[in-house]
């Protein structure tokens, strides 16, 4: 069973424009989201998949000349690059992360990605996000290759075409959920890259983290966010888009 990361990036960001390629800590942040998912150890391959558009090709020569793989699909339909982009990379099983998240953690990610994996079947999806106790931007969600193509066979509205996986969600009387989740809840804690506020805070914990340990993880940056609890303020006022 091939189990492949499908990392969504697009330059056009409307509140903060070429995001994914601001350079965070001497690099462009995708290379940050592109390495921290590639040492998820349930993961077998990554790839980025971004658009058509002229606007997304810097990402995409960037992305290759670092011999990243790449798809580009459909700037709105989201859910058609997706299933192109599993159909291209022959995924069995599709671990979904967005790349305005540079602080997505491993641990997380395997603790998410071996769920599905360990049940055997037994899911279609499973993620952290329905039911929310860990920061966001530590977004995971994993569901089956063949939950991918029922949605992208039946989805009609233009949010579950945007948003990839709604469709499936929506209907757990359809496809068989799994929440996971954490015993402390921590989701007040925004730690995704949406505006300018978001990413000063990501610089800091960057600036502080980086040099001693490449690999920080998540318990590291609570510790950090707990010695400078005035961190947490930078970002807080800023809202997040929902479905």
């Amino acid at each position: 069973m091939r189990t492949v990361a499908i990392i969504q990036a697009r330059m056009g960001s409307s509140r903060l424009p070429g995001k994914v390629m601001r350079h965070l800590a001497g690099r462009p942040m995708i290379y940050h989201v592109v390495s921290r998912v590639a040492s998820v150890p349930s993961i077998d391959h990554v790839v980025v998949a971004t658009s058509t558009l002229a606007g997304d090709l810097p990402l995409v020569n960037y992305l290759r000349s670092i011999d990243v793989p790449v798809f580009c699909g459909s700037e709105q339909d989201v859910l058609a690059r997706y299933y192109g982009a599993a159909c291209e990379f022959e995924a069995d099983v599709i671990v979904r992360i967005t790349a305005d998240c540079p602080l997505i953690s491993r641990n997380v990610t395997e603790y998410v990605t071996s769920t599905f994996l360990s049940a055997n079947g037994a899911f279609d999806y499973v993620s952290n996000t329905l039911s929310r106790t860990y920061p966001r931007g530590l977004d995971t969600e994993v569901f089956s290759f063949a939950a991918l193509t029922m949605a992208h066979r039946r989805a009609t509205a233009p949010s579950d075409r945007e948003h990839v996986t709604p469709f499936i969600w929506r209907q757990p009387d359809v496809f068989r959920l799994k929440s996971v989740t954490s015993e402390i809840d921590n989701s007040t804690l925004r730690w995704t890259v949406d505006e300018e506020a978001d990413f000063e805070l990501v610089q800091r914990i960057y600036s502080a983290l980086l040099n001693t340990n490449p690999d920080f993880e998540y318990e590291e940056i609570l510790r950090l966010l707990g010695e400078n609890p005035d961190w947490t303020e930078i970002n807080r006022h800023v809202e997040q888009k929902y479905v």
